[in-house]
């Protein structure tokens, strides 16, 4: 794994996995991720603030 492109630390020192590093390991772990690509978790109201 490289920092900065499959994930970053946050400010509270966490790792934060980017949504390339999911898309690399190819599946939903359904933990509501922050980056997930399959928006598992995620309401249609939070994408549409998201894409604005």
């Amino acid at each position: 794994m490289k920092e900065g492109e499959d994930y970053y630390i946050n400010k509270d020192g966490n790792f934060v996995f980017t949504e390339a590093y999911h898309l690399k390991r190819g599946y939903c772990c359904k933990n509501k991720c922050l980056h997930c690509p399959w928006n598992f978790g995620k309401t249609e109201e939070n994408n549409k603030s998201e894409k604005k």
